[in-house]
């Protein structure tokens, strides 16, 4: 009887991911039309200055990415960044950072870092080790840096362990990391 439990409870198991995995395969997929496609609401494939009103973060640098000064912001002008979070996607951070390393060696040297501007300015910050290259090892460095700031923030006894009243306090109101973008500083727990 006592080898019964164990696997009764796997075969529970089992059960239930196999029909959770078989409800989600029957899920219609959600096809939301693309960020732009929602902005050219009359469908010229511009989008004009009244339309760009839509997105205020596009509006106010509007000007700026209106490169031809014709009034409207063609594909070629408008910013690269949808659908590109944090390196996913064709055109994301991993592509990148592909394309500008050069000589193909798997790190980013300063002088490859210069055919992108914004990655020049923020090279030194961004070169944790100090080595002269940006690369995966940069990438570890600085999220462990900012799991241990978390860690150092939301310890607010610093007994070097989290309670859960601890975790819970850092945690914002939907489960996630209270504050703003992932590579934004923890904010400090509130003082209980």
């Amino acid at each position: 009887m006592r080898n019964r439990n164990p696997l009764l409870l796997m075969a529970l198991l089992m059960t239930t991911g196999a029909t959770g995995l078989a409800v989600a395969a029957d899920a219609p997929t959600p096809t939301g039309a693309p960020a732009r496609a929602t902005l050219d609401t009359n469908g010229d494939g511009f989008i004009d200055r009244t339309e760009a009103a839509k997105a205020p973060r596009l509006a106010a640098k509007f000007d700026t990415l209106d490169a031809n000064k014709d009034g409207k912001l063609s594909r070629e002008e408008l910013p690269r960044w949808h659908g590109k979070r944090h390196g996913r996607g064709p055109g994301g951070r991993d592509d990148m950072m592909a394309r500008l390393d050069t000589n193909k060696d798997g790190r980013i040297s300063r002088e490859e870092a210069k055919a992108d501007p914004r990655l020049a300015a923020r090279f030194d910050q961004m070169d944790v080790n100090k080595d002269g290259y940006l690369d995966k090892a940069d990438r570890e460095l600085r999220m462990k840096q900012h799991r241990d700031a978390w860690f150092a923030a939301t310890d607010t006894n610093k007994d070097g362990q989290i309670s859960k009243a601890e975790f819970d306090a850092a945690k914002g109101p939907f489960g996630g990391p209270r504050g703003g973008h992932r590579g934004d500083a923890p904010p400090a727990p509130k003082a209980r």
